[in-house]
């Protein structure tokens, strides 16, 4: 029976290997399509320019001429106004004949590399969790769950029971942590006690850790690594960052812990100095960056914790924000991190600023 797992373990590892091989082969074929997408948008914004500039000209030699057939109107003749006509004509041809069709074509590739490197990404998780099964034996009581879920930036983890025996998660006291590298301390992320837990930008490069304890039964849980970065987040945001203010579509689920008479359309303005909320032209909460602003992920709340944020605007003022997306919510989150920071205000959920500002700044790759 040992030398049967030992062989077993010598083909999972062997399986394991190639396919981090994969996935570094594919890693380096989407940093290159990557760039050959930027240098290709960059030729094309050349090109269009150009081409705006030529119709911009064509269209002040139109007005000119159109000025001078005014003053000589009785001179020139019907032939001359067809020409200005035709000109015309070219220049609006000009102005619309810039077409993004093969930034189009490139998007639609990467998009397509990024899926691929999600599923080897998924792929590979399996692999690990069982090879880890086939060195527990079976014999740890960490068996009785597991977790659930991409380990990337932008997904969400769930403790699902992994045996009959395993005790109902609503009688099981629960605590997420975050795996300090740089000391392998323990952070406990306050009020994060749900079994679904969504990674924040401070999660990225680090392993998260979960304890269950149920009875006398103190169970612990890992990723199989660091949380991984989203792909494409960093080059947005460093891309919003040269804005004075970014808005952001968001539904208010919570207002100071009730909920909303409606959850109508409100606009998130994030700018270099302040952050506000507003609901058509209604300002709902406008604050500027303080010790007293906190912001962070959604601790909890099911797959939706994804798209969320908590922000404590003051004391006595918070909000649950849901964003379209889960792009949305995380470059908001580095976003007003990002800005607080130059402001020297380091902003993090409650009971987070155990840690220097210097360590707080997020993760841009």
């Amino acid at each position: 029976m040992v030398e049967a797992l030992a062989v077993q373990l010598t083909q999972r590892e062997g399986e394991l290997i190639q396919e981090k091989s994969e996935v570094k082969k594919l890693a380096s074929f989407l940093k290159q399509a990557s760039e050959e997408a930027k240098k290709l948008v960059d030729e094309e914004r050349a090109f269009a320019r150009a081409e705006i500039e030529n119709a911009r000209a064509a269209v002040q030699r139109v007005e000119e001429a159109l000025q001078e057939h005014e003053r000589i109107s009785q001179v020139t003749g019907k032939q001359d106004l067809e020409q200005l006509m035709k000109e015309v004509q070219e220049a609006r041809r000009i102005k619309m004949l810039h077409q993004p069709s093969k930034v189009m074509d490139m998007e639609h590739e990467l998009l397509a590399l990024r899926a691929q490197l999600s599923e080897k990404s998924r792929h590979y998780v399996r692999l690990q969790k069982e090879l880890g099964r086939i060195k527990r034996g079976g014999e740890n009581v960490a068996h009785l769950y597991e977790l659930e879920g991409t380990e990337v930036l932008g997904s969400y983890l769930e403790i699902q029971p992994y045996s009959e025996n395993a005790p109902g998660l609503s009688k099981c006291s629960i605590q997420w942590y975050r795996i300090l590298s740089e000391c392998a301390k323990r952070e406990l992320i306050s009020g994060a006690t749900k079994s679904v837990y969504a990674p924040e930008p401070f999660d990225v490069g680090h392993v998260l850790q979960v304890d269950i304890v149920s009875g006398s039964q103190n169970i612990t849980l890992s990723t199989t690594g660091p949380i991984d970065p989203a792909a494409g987040l960093g080059t947005y945001v460093e891309a919003l960052v040269r804005k004075h203010d970014t808005e952001f579509n968001v539904v208010v689920t919570h207002m100071n812990d009730s909920h909303p008479s409606s959850e109508s359309i409100h606009v998130l303005h994030v700018g270099k100095m302040r952050m506000k909320l507003c609901r058509g032209k209604a300002t709902i909460a406008k604050e500027y960056y303080s010790s007293s602003m906190q912001l962070c992920g959604v601790r909890g709340g099911g797959n939706a914790a994804a798209q969320a944020v908590f922000w404590q605007a003051k004391e006595g003022l918070s909000f649950i924000l849901a964003f379209e997306t889960e792009r949305d919510r995380n470059a908001a989150l580095m976003l007003a991190r990002r800005f607080a920071f130059d402001c020297n205000i380091t902003l993090a959920g409650p009971n987070d600023r155990s840690r220097a500002a210097d360590d707080r700044l997020p993760s841009w790759s």
